[in-house]
């Protein structure tokens, strides 16, 4: 039976992946439509719950359920009727209480309040809340006498505040709100008096007040100051006639050494009481010349270390978090130079009722059986009491599956309509506990929640783990198949745990593949596909090596890889675990680094890392940098320290320093730099003072008050720094009050009560003296007028509780020490804690822009509402299915995000055809408030996406047929399909190069070019005339055209100018070449003008020659290019 309970209390977590201590039905929409469920008190105010007189209270109930339960209060035992008192309302959807205290005394509301939250399953209850007002009366007013009292004797100055709720912190300061100082032989009481175990002379004073600040309400109240005069024996006999019918007189003894004696607590042993987890607090305070020391023990064993302190300089012992193995006696000694004189104290622990086991909820299918357990512990043992509904169980109907055995309810064969919500009550004279637990009686069939056909990839050896999330009442059983579903998957490598998680230890290859898992219980079955994916791992095959390099020397390191082609690989570089250098010189490709002109500064380890979506590999190689063989030169080297250091021209805030420098080595110095050490605050740690040129032997320090300064130079040049010099001798300033406040002063909130005043702490040096603390203060901004203080020590922040939401304070931290206090601190402005926006926006409607675009609107949020800085609006937005009956169901929330006070934002990325739900709301720093009610909107058609395939199929002469599917995405009702086509024909060209007519007719070309070239080289040799006109005329070319001579071309000849002799022949006998008007020459026929060659008689070389090749030239470009046959046909073909 109990086994069968844990399953029953476990299955409904199992879903989520984990177990939890308490059982929660499962909020996931898919499972929690349609499913009932009793009511949970989520969130309720605390038992004793002191409120603020000058804020609406507030008394949280939430709870939730299905159907979502509705709230009932009761007064002090009674019913309480909300609708009859309009200054009290009820949040919606809460069973919250605001009561509006504006104009109404708070009292009238003070009382036990009780919430219930019920639903048709059952009915769940609150503590009872006790609801008080924080109160801070005034002190009353009293007249102190001044107190006169002898040298040495012990005195006790009362403070007695006024009781407050809750009590408040007492603390004794000055006129000037300076803490007194207390010691071993000057301290506070537990009770807020102040104890002196012997007075000085110095106690002398006329401002000991007494402070009570009460932490509800913020407010610091005062006593009125008492004076004290201390006088020796001598002065008193001057005065006491004067004064001794005006004043008490204290002490008529001497100041005298004297034996310990305690003044609290009172003879030789007392007794206090605690409880379990509080704090015990025992004191012991003795009088006594010389001043008494305290010290404790435990008489029956040893103080628990980590939960003993010591306060008050030893006089009070202090243990947290109190158990029952602290009773005990315990005993205080104070002790001095005469005698040591002891007190016991009997310690007895109780404890209020505390859980061993607390009631959880239990959901069981009809005819199953559990328990409801309820184990409480306590001194004296707490009654326990069940309830159900609320109402005493021996009161509630009967039930014959349900039997009650004092701290168990045992449940047999439980019944649909059984559920119910119990209450379990622990209570002792010291307190309660109540718990509400459910009984919810489900029959569900089977339901599988881990999303289907989900893959899993996992690198082969390492283990695998398949998810089948399931649930049902009965509790599904889940069985595993893989591929065929020849047999269930149970034993070795597979094992099936408790939550239906299929593992398996080492993947295979052969794992891979896809896997149902299948949910069974009485009422039905559910089944869902996943699949599994077995990678290969990634292996580095070959390593980078250690390489040894000379500077300004190239390196490679190699890095070669093997990994699943399925997946994406990434290689990366680091060097010393870094990230490279941002250098041009180091090169990275895929499977290599390299590393140009290679500096010292390279050396180091060098990692490859190559990372895929599931597995990564490494591996390293240290690169070593060595100087290449030196070049002779002159020796540069940092200089030798300075020496001589002597300090003169002492004053309190500044000293002068001398020294001698060192030799500097063939470079000058540039700079001398001077350092100091603090022995006091900071010993062996130098730090940076100032610097001076390198032509000075002298620096004027200015100093800091309260430290220990010993100073060191070192001396700078172009090469390095020196050594530092021998230091000097210590110098130590006098402390002085502060001359700087704490920096970084913040004011911020980390609930929504409180405001937490921070400050970066000031170091020793900056303390100017000892006794370093920090005065706190505050106010709410635009309210108060007086400021708040508190002062504190070693730490750097201060929290004020009670603090309205989110409201602007002014806050100030000023440095004390005990020689005064710092300047004036600057004022910071800072916030109380935010707290969750309480309102949802108002007004959203939605326009629809097109299928893919929509603009969402809303009215914002009254400010009041936001309890915090307002951050913007979310706009959660969801596609609950396809207007189209092929495309399949598909939820998956989508958030957009729109910062500021913004009333709308547009929604991108749509799906056309489709249904969306959305709603929006507003969050601030601590987080998102409620939401709004959820709206729905429809886009319009858009365009298909592309055919899902196309194929050819039986292709004739003269046709073929086409196939294709319907898109994926139809993003609406497809209404036709359009077809184009066109006709594709190939030309064929041909190289006219590789034809082998063209190359026959290039080589007779060549062929003819060479024979004239050889008869031109005969005629010349033979010499006489070769005249320009006979070769006109024997020219047959038919598209020569005689040239105009303007045109700088060929004219026409006459038969006159045949035997004229040629420019460049060789001349007649007498010497001389007559020229008459005509200015032809044979050079125009060289084809560039005045580049054409001449032969010996005055023959032109190539006389044509230069022409005809031309033209033999073009001649052959234009065959090439004159299309063939072959390509005229095929054009045709195409058109």
């Amino acid at each position: 039976m109990e086994r069968t309970r844990a399953r029953a209390t476990v299955f409904l977590m199992l879903f989520l992946g984990n177990l939890g201590n308490a059982l929660e039905v499962p909020l996931d929409p898919k499972v929690l439509e349609g499913l009932p469920q009793p009511p949970t008190i989520t969130h309720q105010s605390p038992k004793d719950y002191i409120i603020d007189p000058r804020e609406n209270i507030v008394i949280h109930c939430d709870a939730k359920g299905k159907p979502h339960p509705s709230f009932s209060w009761t007064r002090n035992g009674t019913h309480f009727d909300i609708d009859q008192d309009p200054k009290v309302t009820m949040r919606p959807h809460s069973g919250t209480l605001v009561v509006d205290i504006s104009g109404e005394k708070v009292e009238s509301y003070e009382g036990v309040y009780q919430c219930t939250a019920r639903n048709e399953h059952g009915t769940a209850v609150s503590n009872n809340i006790v609801i008080r007002q924080s109160r801070s009366p005034l002190w009353s007013k009293e007249r102190n006498e001044p107190i006169i009292v002898q040298e040495g004797v012990s005195l006790v100055l009362q403070c007695r505040p006024p009781a407050g709720l809750p009590p408040p912190i007492i603390f004794w300061m000055d006129i000037n709100f300076q803490r007194l100082p207390q010691s071993s032989r000057v301290s506070q009481a537990l009770n807020g008096d102040l104890y002196f175990s012997n007075v000085l002379k110095e106690d002398s004073r006329n401002d000991y007040i007494c402070y009570a600040r009460f932490p509800h309400t913020q407010t610091i109240q005062q006593k009125q100051p008492i004076t004290v005069t201390v006088v020796n024996l001598d002065a008193i006999n001057e005065t006491v006639a004067a004064l001794y019918n005006e004043t008490d007189f204290l002490s008529d003894g001497s100041a005298e050494e004297r034996r310990p004696t305690f003044l609290i607590p009172s003879g030789s042993s007392s007794s206090k009481m605690v409880l379990r987890g509080q704090v015990l607090e025992l004191e012991c305070i003795a009088e006594g010349l010389p001043t008494p020391e305290v010290s404790w023990s435990k008489v029956s064993g040893e103080f628990p270390a980590k939960r003993t302190s010591f306060l008050h300089f030893q006089k009070t012992l202090r243990i947290v978090d109190v158990s029952e193995s602290d009773a005990g006696e315990y005993r205080c000694t104070a002790r001095n130079r005469l005698a040591s004189v002891h007190h016991t104290i009997r310690v007895t622990v109780k404890a209020a009722p505390y859980w061993i086991s607390a009631p959880r909820n239990l959901v069981l299918a009809p005819r199953e059986r559990g328990n409801l357990i309820c184990r409480a512990s306590g001194t004296p043992k707490p009654t326990i009491t069940w309830a159900m509904n609320g109402i005493p169980i021996e009161n509630s109907p009967k039930d014959p599956s349900r039997k009650v055995e004092g701290d168990t309810i045992i449940f047999e064969e439980v019944q649909t309509g059984s559920s119910a919500v119990y209450q379990c009550h622990a209570s002792n004279e010291y307190g309660y506990l109540l718990s509400n637990a459910f009984v919810n009686v489900l029959s569900e069939t089977p339901r599988v929640l881990t999303p289907a056909n989900k893959v899993y990839q996992v690198i082969r050896n390492n283990h695998a783990l398949l998810d089948c999330s399931s649930f049902g009442s009965p509790i599904p059983k889940i069985t595993w198949f893989k591929d065929s579903r020849s047999s269930t998957l149970d034993g070795d490598p597979y094992v099936l745990h408790e939550n239906g998680t299929l593992e398996i230890h080492v993947a295979q290859a052969l794992n891979s593949g896809k896997y149902t898992c299948v949910a069974r219980n009485s009422l039905g079955i559910s089944e869902n596909h996943v699949y599994l994916e077995v990678k290969e791992p990634t292996r580095i095959l070959k390593q980078p090596e250690y390489k040894v390099v000379q500077r300004n020397r190239n390196v490679v390191f190699e890095c070669k890889v093997k990994h699943d082609p399925s997946l994406i690989p990434t290689m990366t570089w680091v060097k010393d675990n870094g990230e490279l250098p941002d250098d041009e010189r180091f090169v990275v490709d895929s499977d290599s680094l390299t590393i140009t002109d290679v500096t010292e500064n390279d050396a180091g380890t060098y990692t490859c890392i190559m990372v895929t979506t599931l597995d990564q590999d490494s591996a390293s190689a240290e690169l070593t940098v060595v100087e290449a063989a030196p070049t002779p030169a002159i020796v540069y080297e940092q200089p030798d320290p300075p020496t001589d250091l002597e300090l003169t021209d002492q004053k309190p805030r500044s000293v002068q320093l001398t020294w001698i420098p060192g030799d500097e080595h063939n470079s000058p110095i540039r700079i001398f730099l001077i350092q100091y050490a603090d022995s006091l605050h900071h010993h062996g740690h130098w730090h940076n003072l100032t610097m001076v040129p390198g032509t000075k032997t002298t620096a004027h320090l200015k100093l800091s008050p309260y430290v220990h300064y010993t100073f060191r130079v070192l001396a700078l040049n172009d090469v390095g720094l020196s050594n530092p010099s021998l230091p000097s001798r210590m110098y130590k300033t006098n402390p002085s009050a502060p001359d700087e406040n704490p920096s970084g002063v913040d004011g911020f909130g980390t609930e929504h009560d409180n405001l937490v005043i921070s400050w970066k702490p000031m170091s020793g040096h900056q303390a100017n003296g000892p006794g370093l603390q920090y005065k706190v203060m505050w106010r709410q901004k635009d309210v108060d007028k007086e400021w708040t203080s508190v002062t504190v020590a070693n730490v750097s922040k201060f929290m004020v509780s009670g603090t309205p939401t989110f409201t602007p304070y002014e806050v100030q931290v000023q440095a004390i020490n005990d020689y005064g206090i710092g300047p004036e601190p600057a004022v910071v402005t800072g916030h109380s804690g935010e707290d969750l926006p309480m309102q949802a926006p108002d007004n959203v409607q939605v326009l629809v822009l097109n299928s893919s675009l929509a603009e969402v609107h809303w009215e914002p949020v009254p400010p009041k509402t936001v309890r915090g800085r307002l951050k913007g609006y979310k706009v959660y937005y969801w596609r609950e299915r396809s207007l189209h009956k092929h495309n399949p169901h598909h939820v998956e929330q989508q958030v957009l995000t729109f910062s500021g006070n913004k009333s709308h934002g547009m929604l991108p990325g749509l799906q056309p055809y489709s249904l969306y739900l959305f709603n929006v709301r507003v969050f601030n720093g601590k987080g998102e408030g409620p939401a709004s009610s959820n709206q729905q909107f429809e886009t319009p058609e858009g365009v298909p996406g592309r055919p899902s395939f196309l194929r050819i199929t039986n292709p004739n002469l003269d046709s073929l047929t086409l196939e294709w599917g319907p898109p994926y995405d139809r993003n609406g009702r497809l209404t036709g399909y359009t077809l184009k086509y066109q006709t594709a024909m190939a030309a064929r060209q041909v190289d006219i190069a590789t034809q082998g007519w063209f190359i026959g007719l290039m080589c007779a070309i060549a062929l003819l070019i060479l024979v004239l070239l050889i008869i031109c080289f005969i005629q010349r040799n033979k010499g006489g005339k070769y005249p320009v006109k006979e070769k006109e005329d024997a020219h047959t070319d038919p598209e020569f055209q005689p040239m105009k001579e303007d045109d700088c071309t060929f004219g026409e000849y006459s038969d006159t100018e045949d035997h004229k002799p040629l420019k460049g022949s060789r001349t007649p006998s007498n010497g001389t070449v007559h020229r008459d008007n005509s200015d032809d020459s044979l050079v125009d026929y060289g084809g560039d003008g005045g580049d054409g060659q001449f032969n010996e008689d005055g023959s032109f070389i190539g006389q044509y020659s230069g022409k005809s090749s031309a033209r033999d030239t073009a001649g052959g470009h234009e065959s090439s290019e004159a299309p063939s046959p072959v390509n005229t046909s095929a054009m045709n073909s195409f058109v």
